[in-house]
């Protein structure tokens, strides 16, 4: 049997039991998936990216103490040729741009047909770019966009969008510095130049804006 018509070897990472055990069933039923480990947050998936040897790891966005993007700029440091699924209730296509320019090859919604995730790690195994088909043509317009253009969310980095997200949650500014393990003062700064890319006028205004463009945790 050659190793493209072998099941993908794969570990699932999130942070709800239920979630995973219940994703583990489904794939493995498909035939196409083993299942060769189960992380519960970010830490875990790196060790197991290891030990395991995966060929894909599918993450969840948001994992206790590390986001996505973190986690894959780990996984790529220590496993290079590993390749990456985000699977997440996040439709916002900031969240999908932000995981594919830090490395991932694919992201999908959790709200997907299993059909559709079985399709995206095959994909993703072969080194293919997958995405959800609700959110693919306006991820794509967003990508083609020279940089220089983008205004708005698309305008921020990703720490910046990082800090948005947090600062949306209710966080206040010394807990969104102590979550991305920065200063104060530069978390204030972060603050300043999203304000001044967003053309809002207060922290209010930004939490308002994070709440109305479902960048909120």
């Amino acid at each position: 049997m050659s190793i493209l018509n072998s099941p993908v070897r794969v570990v699932l990472a999130d942070d709800h039991e239920m979630v995973r055990e219940a994703l583990a069933r489904i794939l493995e039923e498909s035939g196409k998936i083993t299942i060769v480990a189960q992380a519960s947050d970010g830490d875990q998936a790196l060790d197991l990216a290891r030990s395991a040897r995966p060929e894909v790891i599918v993450l969840d966005y948001t994992l206790p103490n590390h986001d996505a993007p973190q986690v894959i700029e780990k996984l790529l440091q220590v496993v290079p040729d590993i390749k990456i699924l985000v699977l997440t209730v996040h439709e916002n296509i900031h969240y999908a741009v932000r995981v594919l320019e830090t490395g991932a090859q694919g992201y999908l919604i959790k709200s997907a047909a299993v059909d559709e995730l079985v399709e995206a790690i095959e994909n993703v195994r072969q080194g293919r770019i997958y995405l959800s088909h609700k959110i693919s043509d306006e991820v794509l317009q967003h990508l083609r966009r020279p940089k220089r253009e983008r205004v708005g969310l698309e305008s921020l980095s990703q720490r910046e969008f990082d800090f948005l997200r947090l600062l949306g949650s209710g966080k206040s500014l010394q807990e969104c510095a102590k979550q991305m393990d920065i200063t104060t003062s530069t978390a204030s700064t972060y603050r300043s130049r999203i304000m001044e890319k967003l053309n809002l006028a207060s922290t209010a205004d930004l939490i308002r804006y994070a709440i109305k463009h479902d960048v909120v945790k």
